[in-house]
């Protein structure tokens, strides 16, 4: 079952074809210390290149006129190609970009070094030995409260699923399967849900089995933007991308088709 949910610009969310009305809670959003989080399913400097307008918008969540923006590329074992790669893109843009090596610390004090930054961009990869790291590292720690202190928190694949309590991840090589996360946010996450053809049969298959929770899928070039740990409105880089809500009712999997806002057109 597939609902289509319609999203305006405030952060409301209409249902179509029903009496529902969600408020995306305007009254958390205009808290003096604004925590975000944005998870893109797909997309970002590495798969859209050519295309900046998700990378611009998360860019835009900073008050700052030129934030600091930081790449973590834990999940990828830090590597050289895709960090030379977003500091060629990011200069292109109003920001000081910079990067955290767990592999070549930057200096001693990694809390003092990230809570110094406007922005953190957590790259792709193998989310499980993102997380073991980090919890070595004691990086979860100073991440949560850089979210508490209102740095934006951002990324795609392994850098959305990190946040929530559970995700769908490849991090095991030939399947798919649930994984515990930091929790910042409730619930699941599954990223690629049209760009990877064994993601939605995947998370429909944990939820029957009751192997995860409840949560939110994402289409390749879509984000979905929480504040204060609660999901306030979804963009896409794509005319097309979708964000779902998806979850278990009575024993059958109910996705809510949630329309995003479209960047190329503001």
């Amino acid at each position: 079952m597939i609902k289509t949910i319609w999203l305006s610009t405030t952060g409301t969310l209409r249902g179509q074809g029903d009496k529902e009305v969600l408020t995306g809670r305007n009254d958390l959003i205009m808290k003096k210390t604004r925590k975000q989080i944005i998870c893109m399913g797909g997309g970002g400097f590495l798969m859209e290149p050519k295309n900046p307008l998700l990378d611009l918008y998360i860019l835009g969540q900073s008050p700052k006129k030129k934030p600091k923006i930081c790449f973590v590329n834990t999940a990828k074992g830090d590597s050289s190609d895709t960090i030379k790669s977003f500091l060629s893109h990011f200069k292109k843009f109003k920001c000081e970009p910079s990067y955290l090596s767990l592999f070549k610390p930057p200096i001693g004090n990694l809390e003092s070094f990230v809570l110094k930054k406007d922005i953190i961009y957590v790259g792709g990869g193998n989310t499980r030995n993102l997380l073991v790291l980090w919890k070595e590292w004691g990086l979860d720690r100073i991440l949560k409260k850089a979210w508490e202190s209102g740095i934006v928190l951002s990324g795609v694949s392994a850098g959305s699923i990190c946040w929530f309590e559970e995700g769908v991840t490849d991090s095991i090589p030939g399947k798919l399967t649930p994984l515990k996360c930091l929790g910042f946010l409730k619930g699941s996450n599954c990223p690629h849900y049209d760009g990877e053809k064994e993601r939605r049969p995947s998370y429909h298959r944990l939820l029957r089995q009751r192997k995860i929770k409840n949560g939110y899928a994402a289409d390749d070039g879509v984000a979905i933007h929480f504040i204060h740990d609660l999901f306030a409105h979804v963009v896409s880089s794509r005319p097309l991308g979708r964000a779902y809500k998806v979850g278990l009712q009575k024993g059958k999997v109910v996705e809510d088709s949630i329309v995003p806002t479209y960047l190329g057109n503001t």
